[in-house]
């Protein structure tokens, strides 16, 4: 049996200054880079049949015009779309069995917009606490990665919203957790994600469960989805907190895992993930056009069921920014 990572460390509860300044942009994408098995292909108990090969042939749009004609100038003037992601998670975004080719639903999706706006898709991999620098300097056009919104990041950024956004609790098959709620995690070794909305949520829960004179979770931070699984298959962690498609990808791939929980990765509100555009750049729109365009035509659905996603089809596209935002609304 591996050892733990070294970058391992374990918290009980942090003072309240260090929990507000973690809430600043944290995230729901996992950041853990996940391997994809080296099988091109992997028959889920869903029914889904995941292809994690070089050679996706992703579903496509056509080119629509009236939306090629929305792109602001400054954009469209090299043909292409560059867009971010972190390459961190199957089914979302992870590395194809080459190591080395960005692939998952995040990427199809991103494709069927930029065949929309008439643009080539040109994906950027980047580390997840990168992205806001990059997309502010410019290097990124847009970002697909399992993005939230939050009240920080509106004041940076718009968003073009495409998927609900959840965070699964997962553990061993043979356990009986049911977590709801903070007093769930009282005494639990729990694994998570370093600066993401679902850390950002467990904090939250300790501090209440301090209040109450109850046990924290612990938390235990490791380098990389592969160790996190090792971890909670050896006992070493009780409890894996993650972005909830990512769970359902291991339920059905593998018989020793279940979800043993659910919650909105805006907790206590509720928010959803979306493409991520520098504020008032004039692209928002144009991608939300785009996302309803292809919500209509089917190609939509058709992406999400390919990844076994159909359960966080959104029924329309919009665009989000500080003037609309509004925290707790869908």
């Amino acid at each position: 049996m591996s050892q733990p990572s070294p970058r391992l460390r374990t918290l009980a509860v942090l003072p309240a200054v260090v929990l507000a300044g973690m809430a600043v942009l944290t995230g729901c994408s996992d950041p853990g880079a996940q391997a994809a098995s080296g099988d091109s292909t992997t028959a889920a108990a869903n029914g889904v049949v995941y292809n994690s090969s070089p050679e996706q042939n992703r579903i496509r749009a056509e080119k629509d015009a009236a939306l090629v004609a929305e792109v602001p100038a400054a954009i469209a003037k090299d043909g292409k779309l560059t867009v971010g992601t972190t390459a961190g998670s199957v089914p979302l975004s992870f590395y194809a069995t080459d190591n080395k080719t960005p692939v998952g639903s995040e990427l199809d999706l991103a494709q069927l917009v930029a065949d929309k706006l008439g643009l080539e898709l040109d994906v950027q991999v980047t580390a997840w606490e990168n992205w806001p620098l990059k997309t502010q300097s410019g290097d990124l056009e847009v970002v697909f990665s399992n993005v939230g919104i939050n009240a920080d990041r509106v004041k940076l950024f718009d968003f073009s919203t495409y998927r609900a956004a959840y965070m699964a609790f997962e553990a061993k098959s043979t356990s009986s957790y049911d977590i709801k709620g903070s007093d769930d995690i009282s005494g639990l070794k729990i694994s998570v994600g370093s600066g993401t909305n679902q850390e950002k949520i467990l904090l939250a829960w300790n501090k209440e469960l301090v209040a109450k004179g109850k046990a924290p979770a612990e938390l235990q931070y490791y380098s990389s989805d592969a160790d996190t699984i090792l971890a909670l298959g050896s006992g070493r962690t009780d409890v894996n907190i993650t972005p909830y498609p990512s769970a359902v990808y291991r339920t059905n791939t593998r018989d020793d895992l279940k979800i043993v929980g659910k919650v909105n990765a805006g907790w206590p509100n509720e928010t959803l993930v979306a493409a991520t555009t520098l504020k008032d750049n004039g692209l928002a729109p144009a991608i939300t056009d785009a996302l309803n365009a292809v919500i209509k035509d089917g190609s939509y659905g058709k992406v999400l069921a390919r990844w076994g996603l159909s359960e966080e089809a959104l029924p329309a596209a919009e665009t989000i920014n500080e003037a609309n935002y509004k925290a707790g609304a869908k």
